[in-house]
Order: C-alpha cells, then structure tokens, then sequence
C-alpha cells in the first residue's frame, strides 16, 4: 500500500475498531443486564416454590440439587446448587425488579447478597456505582468493613444518608473514616520502618490508595514544599477533593500522635488557605493518619480547627469483626464525648 493510502487508511481502521470495541462493550452490558434479570426470576421462582406449604416440604429438601442437576445438563455451568442459592438470596435482598441497576454484574450482586445489614447493602450497591468499583475493589471494601467505618463517625441522620446516598461528602467530616485500613501495603503492623517507607508504597499503590481515601479525590504532589520566611517544610500528601473544591492535606506518623504534629498540620493548613486556596474554593482540610492517637489531646489541641483537621489511626492489615467492633466502640464514645461538649460550649 502506498504512502499516499497508508494514512487514511489507518484513520478509517481506528474509527472501525472504535465502532466494534463499543459495540461489543454495549452488547456485553445488556447480556450482563438480562441475564441479571434471569437469575432474578430464578430466585423468586424457587422462593415461591418453597412457600407452597408442607405438601411440597419433601420437594423443597431435594429442590436445589435437583435444578442444578437438569439446568447443568441442560444450560451448562452457572447452575450448580451454591449459585442457585444466590440466586434465591438475590430475590429475597433485592425483591424490586424494576431496582435492579444495570450498571452491575452478576457478581456484584453475588457479592452484596453476602451483606447482611439492609443499609450497608444499599450503602456498598451506591458506592459501587458511582465509584465505578471492580467486584474485587467491592469485595475488599466489604471486607475492610467500609460502611461501619464511615458510620462511626456520624450521627442517626448521617447513618441514614449514607443507606440513601452513599459516600457523598457534604462536609469536611464527610471524609473520614477511622480507623484507615491499608493492608495493601503490605508492610508488617509490628515491625520497624520509617514514615518514608509507608509514604514510598502508598505513593507506588496510589490508585489502592485512593480506593481507600474515598471517591472524587485527586493527586496533586508529595512532599510539597511549603517555604516560609526561608524555612522549609515538607506535606506528605497533597489531594484535591473535586466535589468539596478543597485541598486535603495527609500526613503520616507512624507512632503515637503528639500535639506537635497536630501543631504542624495546622501550620500546613494556615499556609494552604492564605496562599494557595482561591476565592471560589473552600478551607483546605487536613488528616493526619497515626498508628495511635489520644483522643483527649487531639480534642484540645484542635479546638476550633476540629472540624478541619482531622486525626485517624490506619492498620495495615483487614481488621477481624471483633477487632472493628471494639475499635468502632471507642471512636464513637470519643465522637458523642467530642459533640457534647461542643454542644455545651454553645449553650454555656
């Protein structure tokens, strides 16, 4: 082919393969969709069939086995008795067709027929959505116990927001999550390294980071050098929050958190709003990320600035359901202990 042909030939050839690569992407979508429906229908069917009364008791023992036995046969793998029970669980968590979201698979909903609380269901099935989250980055989220996390530190109303509208930050508070778990690191909890060693591998797993940090945050440095009056200073982490307009400053102590670095945050934060925040943008928030913290301490270092800095202890390894539970108990007496006191203050 000759040099004259080569070049539009070459542009006719992408737009052909752009128009077959959506094709077959919009094609995978609504198989994905119908056939979400289909189990859908399934799952109601052997609901129904267990709810039939005790005539059909002996054939609702042998029900499962014996659907995956002739659907096998008949349709191939997807059928074996464990998914067919999905399938039912899928009916009995989502009993709204007309609510079922295109937007997931099979898998996700898989995945979220495991959760048990009706709210967090809801809470992870928005999230997945809007954060567009891969059944393995739902999965781990599930597992890392995102939503109990995030509700620790809100109130009834909050909890509730968050079963209607998901993660949705509407304030500065609206982005924490304590404790943070980064057990994608892979450093050991109780070994010796260095803040810069944590700062390397969360900068190399960035996007497992942010998976972690929450929705609508972008990366903008590490290590940015603030100089004032000739003196040098150096944040961890600078992101900006796209739906808060605001800078979100994250820096990490791999020991207990001092009043010092609490102080240093806040001078990071005083910079940050007098020199780089626009008009049009709100006060940049601060988090500091610690291996422990006094609750108290943070509490009066902060003061006013408590809603603009925040402290939180991350851990580098999935909590247990017993660890989270004791962990969630503490960080919401110190939640009500920090509130009402707030709310003294105003009426003293």
């Amino acid at each position: 082919m000759s040099d004259e042909l080569s070049s539009p030939f070459e542009e006719v050839l992408s737009r052909i393969r752009t128009h077959l690569v959506e094709a077959r992407r919009q094609a995978l979508t609504v198989v994905n969709a119908v056939m979400v429906q289909a189990y859908w229908s399934i799952g109601r069917e052997i609901v129904e069939v267990e709810q039939k009364g005790e005539e059909r008791a002996e054939f609702g023992t042998r029900l499962m086995e014996t659907l995956s036995e002739r659907l096998t046969k008949e349709f191939g793998k997807g059928f074996d008795a464990s998914n067919l029970r999905y399938m039912r669980l899928f009916y009995l968590a989502f009993p709204i067709r007309d609510a079922l979201r295109h937007e997931l698979s099979w898998t996700h909903y898989r995945l979220l027929c495991r959760v048990s609380n009706s709210q967090a269901r809801q809470f992870y099935l928005l999230e997945a959505i809007a954060s567009q989250w891969s059944t393995r980055e739902l999965e781990r989220q599930i597992h890392s116990f995102l939503y109990e996390r995030i509700a620790a530190s809100r109130d009834k109303e909050g909890v509730l927001r968050l079963a209607s509208q998901g993660a949705k930050p509407f304030e500065p508070n609206d982005l924490l999550r304590d404790p943070y778990v980064l057990e994608f690191t892979g450093l050991p909890e109780r070994e010796q390294w260095q803040e810069s060693d944590l700062e390397q591998v969360l900068m190399d797993k960035l996007q497992k980071f942010l998976l972690e940090m929450g929705r609508d945050l972008y990366f903008v440095a590490r290590q940015k050098r603030l100089t004032i009056d000739g003196d040098h200073f150096f944040v961890d982490f600078v992101f900006y929050h796209r739906t808060l307009r605001c800078f979100v400053l994250i820096d990490l102590k791999t020991g207990k958190l001092t009043h010092a670095d609490m102080g240093q945050m806040l001078l990071y934060i005083g910079y940050y709003e007098q020199e780089e925040t626009h008009e049009d943008e709100n006060p940049p928030v601060g988090i500091l990320l610690c291996a422990d913290k006094n609750d108290a301490v943070v509490r009066y270092t902060l003061g006013d600035r408590a809603q603009q800095v925040f402290a939180a202890k991350y851990q580098l390894h999935l909590p247990t359901e017993e660890e989270l539970r004791r962990e969630l108990a503490r960080e919401r007496d110190a939640y009500f202990i920090a509130h009402s006191e707030a709310s003294e203050e105003s009426t003293g």
